[in-house]
Order: structure tokens, then C-alpha cells, then sequence
């Protein structure tokens, strides 16, 4: 029995150090969004920036890169391996920031936020892969959840972490902090997780071959519908991300305490992830996420007839109370939503990864640059963006869900 108990907590401490490894490893890419959110005006005000919506591209570009890389890991670590793709992405992301810290103008430090996305979409599209190899169904949507939950502990800090390093020194050091995290994480990477993808299930790295994978996922309802849905919903969230500073620093003039505001909100999010990796195994994704849709896409409706009534600037509490509630429900969809379009594309995990992430960031990416770039002072514009996008989710999803045939629970 003792021998029981011990082989038992030997397996927790592995599956713990796997959830947490895997967060940190993805969090590259919220900390390198969250953390340069109080720095965006130093930014701009050195490297010559006058346009203040032209700012948000240090953030948009990053998605950019994010975006178009994933096409390329996915398919890559189906031939050669997880980890060989995610040692590429970690060295790209360490060149990326380097740029970053040295540049002189905008146009190279929009190149080096490029590569960070570019890097950075390494280790988090194939770590998805990596759960895939592993995991299906619920079981998957709970180790996702779980390792949502400990990366959102990122963007809860990340922003604080910014405010104080320029309080005490120059914005260039936060690129040189994630010049740090780049080579720690890799370095522990390395040493502590094992390979998943196992060298029999590997397959010949072939252009025919990619493209008859994108073919099939696109072709996948399931898998088409639900990484749109996720794309749309994320694209509000995008949009959030490009405007928030403006909008909690300038219009609600917030000034030191947007960390703390921006942190309340990130950990909505972990609180619900949380929340979903214990109730998913009860009422299974499907049924979870559509509600939790419902009432998203509802509570934003009413929203912004609130909006309107305050000519587009009504009172922060108010406001709080409303982005509180919709960053929890949108923290009930994310796991969900990626479990339900790979459900159906195990044996194509790694390509199927690579499209449901690179299609989900452009969707989200252009979407919510259109919002950040419609600023004017108010939150309508973010406010119509969650509810437009939270219907066009509701369409997706309702198409992905009539006529399948393969899609889990």
C-alpha cells in the first residue's frame, strides 16, 4: 500500500511540474503583451510615435508574427519532434527581444516585436500538440484549463512588473527581462520534459502532405467552426488588449493603478479556467461553453445600450462590473473551444494545432485591431466589439454543432 501511495504522488508531482511547465512555457506570450502595456506611451514618446492609436501596433504586431508562424511549427514538430520546434521558436523570441532592447526607431522595434510573436508561437502551438499526444476530450479541456490557470498568473503580475520596472529605470529593461525568461524557460525545458511525440508516430515532413492536413481540418466542421468561434471571441479580447492602457489611463485616468485593474481582470480569467476544469467533467464542453456564450453575448448586448445611455463613458465602476463578468464567462470558452476543434484531429495533432492556432490568432488579430484602432475616447467601440463578435461566435457554433458526426462531448 505504501509502495501504492508513493508511485501515486510520484505521478501528481510529474502532472503538476507538466501543467506548470507548460504555462510557463506558453506565458512568453502574455508577458511579452502585458508587461509593455504601461509602456507604450514612454515608447512612442522615444522612438517618435505622434498618432496614440499608432502605439497599439507594439501590441497588434506581435499577433501578426504570432499568427503566421504557427502554420510552420505545427507541421515541423509532426516530423521531427516537439522539442527540437520549440528550442527554434525559444531562439527566435531571444533574437526577437534583443532587436527590441536595441532599437532606434519604431519600424525596427515593430521587426523585433514581429519576431518575439514569431518565436513565441512555437512553444505555444505545439505545447498544445503536446497535450494532444497525450490527452482527448474532457480530459484534454481539464489539463488545458488547468494550465490556463497557472498562465494567467502571468498577465496578473506581468503589468505591474512593467509599471515598476519604469517607475525605476528605462522601458528597455522589460525587453531584456524577457531576453531573461526566453533562456531560463528553455534552459528548464530542456532538462525536465520528456519528448511526447514518440519517433513511430512521426511522419515524413512533405508540402503535399501539410496541405492535405489544412485541407482536412478545414473541411472538419467541428474543427472549422469551433477555431472561428474561438477566433472572434478572442478578437474582443485582442481589441481589449490594444486599448486598454488608453482607456485606463487616459480616459479614467487611472495612471498607476491600470496595473491593478488589468491584474483584477486577468485573474476573472484564471478564476474560470479553474472553475472549467472541474465542471467540464461533469457537464462536458459542449454544453458548458454554449451557455457561457449565451451569457456573454447577452450581458454584452445590454452593455452597450448602458454604454450608450452614458455617451460612452459610463462611470468605472460600472464599467468594472461589466468586464469582470464578461472575463469570466470568456474564461469558460477558451479550453473548451481548442479541446472541441482538435477533438476530431488526433491523428493529425500537430497540423491540426498549427491551423486552429494560426487562423484563430488571424481572425482575432484583425479583428481586434479594427476595434483598438476605432478609439475615440470611449468604450463603444470595445463594448459593440463583444457583443457583434459574441453573436458571429454564436453563429459559428451553432453551424459547427448540425451536421457533425465526430465532435465530442
Amino acid at each position: 500500500m505504501t509502495r501504492i501511495k508513493e508511485k501515486s504522488a510520484a505521478a501528481e508531482q510529474v502532472r503538476v511540474e507538466f501543467v506548470v511547465l507548460l504555462a510557463l512555457t506558453i506565458s512568453l506570450v502574455a508577458l511579452a503583451i502585458d508587461s509593455m502595456l504601461p509602456a507604450l506611451p514612454e515608447i512612442a514618446a522615444d522612438l517618435g510615435v505622434t498618432d496614440h492609436n499608432d502605439r497599439q501596433m507594439v501590441i497588434t504586431i506581435l499577433f501578426a508574427g504570432f499568427g503566421i508562424a504557427q502554420i510552420l511549427y505545427g507541421p515541423i514538430s509532426d516530423s521531427v519532434g516537439r522539442k527540437p520546434v520549440i528550442y527554434a521558436g525559444f531562439l527566435i523570441f531571444i533574437l526577437g527581444s534583443l532587436l527590441c532592447i536595441f532599437s532606434t526607431d519604431f519600424d525596427t522595434m515593430l521587426i523585433g516585436r514581429f519576431l518575439q510573436g514569431f518565436g513565441a508561437a512555437g512553444p505555444r502551438t505545439v505545447v498544445v500538440a503536446m497535450v494532444r499526444d497525450r490527452h482527448e476530450g474532457r480530459a484534454m479541456a481539464r489539463i488545458m484549463s488547468l494550465v490556463t490557470s497557472v498562465f494567467i498568473l502571468v498577465p496578473v503580475v506581468a503589468p505591474s512588473v512593467g509599471q515598476g520596472i519604469i517607475l525605476l529605470a528605462h522601458w528597455r529593461v522589460i525587453f531584456w527581462m524577457l531576453l531573461a525568461l526566453g533562456i531560463i524557460t528553455s534552459v528548464w525545458f530542456a532538462l525536465r520534459q520528456e519528448e511526447t511525440l514518440t519517433i513511430e508516430r512521426r511522419r515524413e515532413l512533405s508540402f503535399a502532405r501539410i496541405l492535405r492536413a489544412i485541407a482536412e481540418t478545414c473541411r472538419t466542421r467541428v474543427a472549422l467552426g469551433y477555431m472561428l468561434a474561438t477566433g472572434l471571441v478572442f478578437g474582443a479580447f485582442v481589441g481589449y488588449l490594444a486599448s486598454a492602457q488608453q482607456i485606463f489611463q487616459e480616459m479614467y485616468g487611472m495612471g498607476t493603478l491600470f496595473p491593478i485593474c488589468f491584474g483584477a481582470l486577468a485573474a476573472t480569467l484564471g478564476a474560470a479556467s479553474l472553475v472549467n476544469a472541474k465542471l467540464v467533467m461533469r457537464f462536458g464542453m459542449r454544453k458548458l461553453s454554449n451557455r457561457a456564450l449565451w451569457a456573454h453575448t447577452i450581458l454584452s448586448l445590454i452593455f452597450v445600450f448602458v454604454a450608450f445611455a452614458f455617451d460612452g463613458q459610463p462611470p468605472f465602476w460600472l464599467f468594472m462590473a461589466y468586464m469582470l463578468a464578461a472575463f469570466f464567462l470568456i474564461g469558460l470558452l477558451f479550453g473548451n473551444f481548442n479541446a472541441l476543434a482538435m477533438a476530431p484531429l488526433g491523428h493529425i495533432a500537430g497540423v491540426g494545432a498549427a491551423v486552429i492556432g494560426a487562423l484563430t490568432t488571424f481572425v482575432s488579430a484583425g479583428t481586434g485591431a479594427i476595434i483598438g484602432q476605432l478609439y475615440q475616447g470611449t468604450i463603444l467601440p470595445l463594448c459593440i466589439g463583444f457583443a457583434v463578435l459574441g453573436v458571429l461566435s454564436l453563429a459559428m457554433t451553432y453551424w459547427a454543432d448540425h451536421g457533425h458526426v465526430e465532435a465530442a462531448e
